[in-house]
């Protein structure tokens, strides 16, 4: 049977477009003002409503709710004043407002963040000193001059090694450590253990030390969020509750009845200036900035793309490195602490519905209210009330249909996810994104050390070359074999290639005269595909078998050349398309098939 063919183009097609110009393919039509361009929050007020302003005022006053307690607890385990952490949730998250590139994510005091600074600091100064203080707020300049730096290198590529397994994993496994972390708060136990699993196994050890009443308001708190959630997810239940507890715990005195409460806030704003710190101080800050660096941002990339894909947008990760840089510098001359990304406020804040960075800045406004006129009535939120909070929230973080979607794709991300959350968990942040990234370079590795590839016959039906394992209808050339590898061609694939080709020579019909290699996937060789292919090409003239290249893109064409494989294969053995290769392989009949 002879077939046109189905890629050639027409010899003519006008208009012609000049459109293209250069590297100008990939670029906007318009290039965007440097003001969207850098502060994406100019950008979202541009079809910014009413209605979206009332959902992210309440969400930002829920948030800044959670964020207050929150925040004295992590300056507590940084080591320095409370009153760093109050610090923090002003100037930085108002400069995340304005340059960050995710919507809904929260910036503020965080876990894995004071652990790291209170490991970094504990040699060079007493916890609680005016000396730490002034070393943490070093460090946090310190850490905003990697981001910085980071940006400038325009090294935001980093993010795209966190593959979907390993985002899936990672907001589970995050997930996980925050709900046992509240376990203490729901009881009323404390626990000194290090580590979510050892704090959990500790407090459920200590079961017989629950105080009922707190073991009542967390319950109480939990089934109201759970209501309010069936009933309306725009209701502000958080809120409402965050309200409740305050007024309930006021009138019934829990503190006296062995409630845990928030206790005494301290009023007031900060200062604005630079810490005075050694020159031998600042090069042992150096390292430890570097490591808060790679964590925050490997955990801000993370959340905030967990939290984008649940609605179809994206994060510009070298925009995030901005923002995190410009963050970190507000919190150093502020007096604050180095910050992070909060997942538990984060999950509040898009619980919610908080549709655009108005929330950070209501969250700002409301915590600079609160520390000039409202530090009285906090302190008597229950601690169980927060925890309750963010255990719906880290509840709502864990999304099956994610794993089910995994587990569609492959079992190997199934597994890479699994592996991320048990390192989460059981291990800490940072040792599961190294473990987890590796896992995915792995991965990688393994895809491209065995790409897909096919034998290729005519399709009738579907009037193209397609693969013959697919195609019940597909028809072979007599004499000629086609045969398409899915990937470049390196040294990780070099021998799959051979082995592969060979088997589809040794598997066609026999006597085989020519082999055609779509090409139309291969965008390079290396050293040692070159040396395949030269491998691969006498192996086929001892066997009398002719080597053609069909669809060979313009940088392999080159490179061919290059390497003297041009001349080798024989120029007059490429062809546009397989089609007119399989014509050229049979000039007396054309392209029959059988």
């Amino acid at each position: 049977m002879t077939s046109a063919n189905p890629y050639r183009l027409p010899e003519v097609v006008q208009p012609f477009s000049k459109a293209y110009q250069g590297r100008r393919a990939f670029a906007s039509a318009s290039r965007p003002p440097l003001t969207t361009r850098y502060v994406p929050f100019a950008r979202s007020m541009a079809t910014y409503s009413g209605t979206r302003l009332r959902t992210d005022v309440v969400a930002g006053v829920t948030v800044a709710a959670l964020a207050l307690p929150s925040s004295m607890a992590y300056a507590e385990l940084a080591g320095v004043p409370v009153s760093a952490g109050l610090y923090a949730l002003l100037l930085p998250v108002l400069a995340y407002a304005f340059l960050g590139s995710a919507p809904r994510v929260v910036v503020g005091p965080e876990g894995t963040v004071a652990l790291l600074v209170a490991t970094a600091l504990a040699p060079l100064a007493a916890a609680g000193s005016p000396e730490y203080a002034a070393l943490s707020a070093m460090l946090a300049i310190l850490v905003g001059a990697v981001f910085l730096l980071a940006r400038l290198a325009r090294v935001g590529w980093i993010a795209d090694y966190f593959s979907q397994a390993v985002l899936v994993g990672y907001i589970t496994g995050v997930a996980i450590v925050l709900i046992l972390g509240q376990l203490g708060k729901l009881l009323g136990i404390s626990s000194d253990a290090d580590g979510a699993i050892r704090e959990a196994v500790d407090v459920l050890t200590h079961l017989g030390d629950a105080n009922g009443i707190t073991v009542v308001v967390g319950v109480l708190s939990i089934a109201l969020l759970v209501v309010a959630g069936r009933l309306n997810k725009r209701f502000p239940g958080a809120l409402v509750l965050v309200v409740l507890g305050i007024a309930v715990s006021w009138t019934l005195d829990l503190a006296s009845r062995g409630v845990s409460v928030t206790g005494e806030v301290p009023s007031g704003l900060p200062s604005l200036e630079v810490p005075d710190v050694s020159a031998s101080d600042l090069a042992t800050l150096a390292a430890a900035a570097v490591a808060v660096f790679l964590v925050a941002f490997s955990d801000s990339i993370l959340t905030s793309r967990s939290f984008a894909a649940r609605h179809h947008e994206t994060v510009d990760a070298n925009q995030e490195l901005l923002a995190f840089g410009v963050v970190q510098l507000a919190s150093g001359v502020s007096q604050g602490i180095p910050v992070g990304t909060s997942g538990s406020r984060t999950a509040v804040n898009d619980d919610m519905g908080a549709t655009s960075q108005v929330s950070g800045l209501a969250s700002a406004g409301m915590i600079a209210a609160i520390l000039l006129f409202l530090t009285g009535p906090i302190q008597y939120l229950p601690s169980a009330v927060l925890g309750a909070v963010i255990v719906y929230a880290g509840a709502k973080l864990i999304d099956p249909a994610k794993w089910r979607a995994l587990a569609r794709s492959s079992t190997v991300e199934v597994v890479i996810a699994a592996i991320t959350v048990a390192c989460v968990v059981m291990v800490g942040v940072l040792q599961a994104i190294i473990v987890a990234v590796v896992l995915s370079v792995a991965d990688i590795i393994r895809r491209a050390a065995r790409p897909a590839d096919a034998v290729l016959g005519w399709s009738p039906e579907d009037d193209r070359y397609v693969d013959v394992v697919d195609h019940a209808d597909a028809r072979v050339t007599p004499g000629v074999v086609v045969y398409r590898i899915q990937d470049r061609l390196f040294f990780a694939n070099a021998h799959f290639f051979k082995r592969r080709l060979w088997a589809a020579v040794d598997g066609a019909p026999k006597p085989v005269h020519h082999v055609v290699l779509d090409a139309s996937f291969i965008s390079d060789i290396d050293a040692s595909a070159e040396v395949a292919l030269r491998e691969v090409l006498d192996g086929l003239h001892e066997r009398n078998i002719e080597l053609h290249l069909a669809r060979a893109t313009v940088e392999l064409l080159d490179r061919l050349a290059a390497v003297d494989l041009t001349d080798a294969i024989g120029t007059d053995h490429f062809h546009g398309t397989v089609t007119a290769a399989v014509d050229a392989c049979t000039p007396a009949t054309g392209t029959t098939v059988a």
